[in-house]
């Protein structure tokens, strides 16, 4: 499972793009594309058309369709189970859907973002970076 920190990180060569390359070509040679939720892939368009622009977005789209993910759409129980997450988290609500997501699937979820502090011990995360620090 994807998070879009995690998208960003390979599409930019930032730290942890190398595992996020080797869950990608895992993917490939397997029958299980790596899974993304749909806010998460939103929060992927418009970081990338905000870093890069529109034109470059389409562009880089193309090339995140072809790899071996698939975006996992929001219906009424995927929502509810976000919803649950983001009442008694602090995270964001695209956060809450990957968390919900990984739950559901009971996969692991990559990511760097310290906001998936607040659930690491309800889902298995696999930090792309350091285990980022508590507190201040």
């Amino acid at each position: 499972m994807l998070d879009s920190y995690a998208v960003l990180a390979y599409l930019f060569g930032e730290p942890g793009d190398s595992v996020v390359a080797a869950a990608l070509e895992k993917a490939a040679t397997s029958s299980r594309k790596a899974l993304i939720a749909a806010p998460n892939w939103a929060e992927i368009c418009y970081q990338v058309e905000r870093k890069i622009g529109p034109r470059r977005w389409a562009s880089t789209r193309e090339k995140l369709l072809a790899l071996p993910i698939e975006i996992v759409p929001a219906d009424q129980s995927f929502a509810e189970a976000a919803g649950a997450i983001k009442v008694s988290k602090k995270m964001s609500l695209a956060d809450c859907f990957a968390a919900a997501l990984a739950a559901r699937v009971k996969g692991e979820l990559l990511t760097g973002d310290p906001e998936f502090r607040e659930v690491e011990e309800s889902i298995k995360i696999v930090w792309l970076e350091k285990k980022p620090k508590t507190g201040g």
